[in-house]
């Protein structure tokens, strides 16, 4: 155990985990036309296996943290590798949609919400002080770049190799764990199969899936979200009242809602839930952007994501030191304030002949700023959770940490549309004020949007027609308010830092 507390391996391992788990949330998405002519299926069924994929794995977060007091860290999480792994060759080898579906979407669903609880537990209980702090902030800062690296890393192999070649090097990934699995301490159990709470699982299981459901269906069928996650709000209340009750009558609850009264968990989960939305929104809107108006192919939009990337990856690694000087509280403080900068800097960067000089900048100084809460956050969240607990506090966070990832991309993709309508609208107003009634643009708002997917911005620039400012303006409205959006979900995140107890690194 004193030799893993001086080495690196046990971090780059469970680092290696969070990476693929996070690049399998981005990279499919850019390879889904070629998807749909592999596997001879639709585009809709392709978007459905990615949107299981997320789903399996949020729902499944809290039960495998209870897993980890049942059988250990280390075997939950070699279970989860070996599932994932398993999912992954099954992936590469698909010949149809639903092969495809049981490799990645079920198996590797799974097998991420092993291990990914587990990353945390293990990390907490291998390190110590600046190294327990510069362990965190490496793998949460994994998570942020592997997300802005998939759609090039997606790009790249669909491009020049295959798709499937990237689950060959997810498998690779897994075969490298377990080559060095001796490295990962081993950490006792201190709970047995009988003490699982089979009911509370059940409650969370069904709740998570119908809040993710309703989530992935916001931008699609807004009534059928609302309704979705207002149950799914029912369902969640009724398992945190079920798990109080199960804990007074003196048995193990799936979790234990009293740590939620410390703040840094309760606060800090929902400002990771917060950094992760944006992070996850910022990447998809920008893509969405790069990709449709812009024109360009996922390997040059993956390009183009890079300084977000080094930006993210910078201020984290630099962040566990000046941590030492001030305290976690001050440097995010300062991270928000800097992303937010960096969003509005962006929010009017994005037109019809925008280049790549124009919106470096922003990126890099977002991604920069997001580096820091991305680095600190987890450790502030659980720093003052007893040992017994860590397994638990780790699969809260890691849920919240998921449901910002898929959350982030839908509450985005929904802002978008609202974005272009009423940039849609000032446009109208603007350059055609006699020509369409407000009464008109509402009646026939959807064959708009109808036309709209359809615009060749490529044709309309450099040209001084009445198109090319009517969508010029909606896409410089619709990208403004993304970028303002993100940027009040920052503020929020900065206020909300302000109440979390102050974390002090001990050597």
């Amino acid at each position: 155990m004193n030799e893993n507390k001086t080495s690196w391996i046990p971090l780059i391992l469970v680092a290696f985990a969070s990476f693929i788990i996070a690049l399998d949330a981005t990279f499919m998405n850019v390879s889904i036309s070629q998807l749909v002519i592999d596997l001879n299926t639709d585009v809709g069924t392709v978007q459905t296996i990615i949107s299981f994929y997320t789903l399996i794995t949020a729902s499944l977060m809290l039960i495998s943290s209870k897993m980890q007091d049942i059988s250990g860290k280390k075997k939950i999480f070699l279970i989860g590798a070996l599932t994932y792994g398993t999912g992954a060759l099954i992936a590469s080898l698909s010949q149809n949609a639903l092969m495809l579906f049981f490799g990645w979407s079920l198996l590797e669903g799974i097998g991420g919400a092993l291990m990914t609880p587990a990353t945390i537990s293990i990390i907490s209980g291998t390190y110590d002080g600046e190294m327990r702090t510069t362990a965190l902030a490496i793998c949460s800062a994994i998570i942020g770049i592997a997300a802005a690296i998939g759609p090039l890393f997606g790009g790249v192999v669909t491009t020049f190799l295959s798709w499937r070649y990237g689950f060959v090097f997810e498998l690779l990934i897994i075969a490298v764990i377990f080559v060095f699995r001796n490295k990962i301490p081993t950490f006792e159990s201190t709970a047995s199969m009988k003490d699982l709470d089979k009911t509370g699982s059940i409650l969370s299981i069904l709740g998570l899936i119908l809040f993710v459901l309703g989530i992935l269906s916001l931008s699609k069928n807004f009534t059928l979200s609302i309704g979705l996650i207002v149950v799914s709000i029912f369902v969640l209340i009724g398992f945190g009242k079920f798990e109080i009750k199960r804990k007074k009558k003196g048995k193990i609850p799936l979790f234990d809602i009293t740590l939620l009264k410390d703040r840094n968990l309760s606060v800090g989960t929902v400002i990771r839930l917060i950094t992760a939305i944006t992070i996850a929104g910022s990447l998809f809107s920008v893509s969405i952007y790069l990709q449709t108006v812009l024109g360009l192919s996922a390997f040059m939009t993956g390009l183009v994501l890079l300084p977000f990337t080094i930006g993210l990856l910078l201020f984290a690694v630099i962040a566990p030191k000046l941590a030492i000087k001030l305290n976690h509280k001050i440097i995010m403080l300062i991270g928000f304030a800097i992303a937010i900068a960096g969003c509005l800097l962006l929010s009017h960067q994005f037109t019809l002949t925008t280049r790549f000089t124009d919106i470096l900048p922003g990126m890099l100084i977002s991604g920069a700023g997001l580096g820091f809460p991305m680095a600190l956050g987890i450790d502030i969240t659980i720093s003052n959770i007893p040992s017994e607990s860590q397994n638990s506090s780790s699969g809260f966070v890691t849920t919240g940490q998921s449901l910002g990832m898929s959350m982030g991309t839908a509450i985005i993709g929904a802002i978008l549309i609202i974005g272009a309508v009423g940039g849609m609208h000032d446009a109208i107003n603007t350059y055609a004020p006699n020509k369409v009634s407000d009464q008109q643009f509402h009646d026939n708002i959807h064959v708009y949007f109808e036309k709209l997917g359809h615009v060749n911005t490529t044709e309309l620039k450099g040209e001084t027609s009445l198109k090319e400012k009517i969508v010029s303006k909606i896409i410089q409205d619709a990208m403004a308010l993304i970028m303002q959006v993100t940027a009040l979900l920052l503020a929020i995140g900065g206020v909300l830092t302000l109440t979390l107890e102050d974390r002090k690194i001990k050597g």
